[in-house]
């Protein structure tokens, strides 16, 4: 029931933050990002959010509607088609990114760096309860970007590195 109800309220405030993007479609996103040119099927797409391939499929209508994304064949498996992330769905990526890690930024800005590594811990723990392993996020994304973008890439990492120091000061000033 609380899960449900935290899940609601960071889903709300994260599609505030965003904009251009639910968190959903954001997270879809990332995940098509996260796997294998020619793995990114509606299974494993759902098998990296946790999700169902319903639900999958209906972000990804949502987000083909808008050109962000595309459905083409995949040559594997005949029954099965691949997503892909189009140019247009690239620039609102990264531009979703930097207020996705600013929003996360926030979101975990009265966190020390040791109880976010509790906290993860603690939610792969109840992802497994059945047995299934949370493969999360940890595989280089497979987007080119071009050099402005890696540009921006670095901005947006260097700021949301300042933004933890300078949380981490607050909170080292307030405990005294």
């Amino acid at each position: 029931m609380i899960d449900n109800i935290l899940a609601n309220k960071l889903q709300v405030r994260g599609d505030e933050y965003l904009g251009k993007l639910t968190s959903r479609q954001y997270m879809t996103m990332v995940a098509i990002a996260h796997l294998s040119e020619g793995k990114t099927t509606l299974n494993n797409i759902a098998r990296k959010l946790g999700s169902t391939k319903q639900n999958v499929k209906q972000i990804v209508t949502v987000m083909q509607k808008k050109e962000y994304v595309d459905v083409v064949p995949n040559t594997e498996d005949r029954r099965a088609v691949n997503v892909i992330i189009t140019e247009a769905g690239k620039q609102v990526l990264y531009q979703v990114s930097e207020k996705g890690i600013l929003f996360m930024a926030q979101l975990f800005k009265d966190f020390s760096t040791e109880e976010l590594e509790t906290i993860w811990g603690m939610l792969k723990k109840l992802y497994r309860f059945d047995g299934e392993e949370q493969d999360g996020f940890e595989e280089d994304s497979n987007l080119k970007v071009d050099e402005s973008q890696k540009d921006d890439v670095t901005r947006i990492l260097k700021e949301f590195e300042n933004i933890r120091k300078n949380q981490r000061k607050e909170r080292k000033n307030y405990e005294k």
